[in-house]
């Protein structure tokens, strides 16, 4: 699909494109750069910092893969949203690193919601108990500006479906209960290449979207 016919496509529900260009080229990426795309999403750390030093400095990196606290040194001083924050450890690291940076990174919590072990990320209790803890009242340099889910992979939209509505209502049930005045808490990043329209349906404000752009990946 071109660049401008997604983009078409998601006009009328304002929600945000995020090309992932794991693996792609610095080619390719510049190309949907020239067209206007701004926001890209990579998921290993080593690719996402050589992308970052080779490429235009407003190009808003999104890290959505699996985060160890280890590597978090290398994207503070740069990244725009780490979506993929899975444990208070993580959002600890990630704020001592902003700190040293002199930063405020914005972060998603991301929420296990399909029926799959292989997906990470928080439960209900887990979350709430990692915004009530002393750790997270003493954060400065981060900023939670919403959550973010992966849906099982699999042909049934009504299990997909209903994994995207559970995001939503713990995006409604945090908003309500731990950010109710703060305007920057509004992002449900939810949808991928095969599951994107459902989500938009379902109140995501941001897709994260790869081969559809890309074409297939190694």
């Amino acid at each position: 699909m071109k660049l401008q016919e997604l983009l078409d496509e998601l006009a009328p529900s304002n929600t945000r494109l995020i090309a992932v260009s794991k693996k792609k080229p610095n080619e390719m990426i510049l190309d949907f750069y020239e067209q206007g795309q701004l926001d890209f999403g990579e998921n290993r750390v080593q690719e996402l910092t050589d992308k970052y030093e080779d490429l235009p400095k407003d190009i808003r990196w999104h890290f959505v893969g699996n985060l160890q606290t280890n590597k978090i040194k290398y994207i503070a001083p740069f990244v725009h949203l780490i979506q993929s924050v899975d444990r208070l450890k993580v959002l600890k690291e990630i704020n001592k690193r902003a700190r040293q940076n002199e930063r405020v990174i914005d972060c998603l919590l991301q929420f296990h919601i399909a029926e799959e072990d292989t997906k990470s990320g928080f439960d209900w209790e887990e979350a709430t108990a990692a915004l009530e803890s002393e750790a997270y009242a003493n954060m400065e340099h981060v900023r939670i500006v919403g959550v973010m889910g992966m849906a099982t992979f699999t042909d049934d939209h009504a299990k997909v479906r209903r994994e995207f509505q559970q995001l939503k209502q713990y995006f409604d049930r945090l908003k309500a209960a731990y950010f109710p005045e703060q305007e920057y808490f509004r992002e449900v990043s939810m949808g991928m290449t095969g599951d994107y329209k459902i989500a938009i349906e379902e109140g995501s404000t941001m897709i994260r979207i790869g081969s559809l752009l890309f074409g297939p990946r190694d």
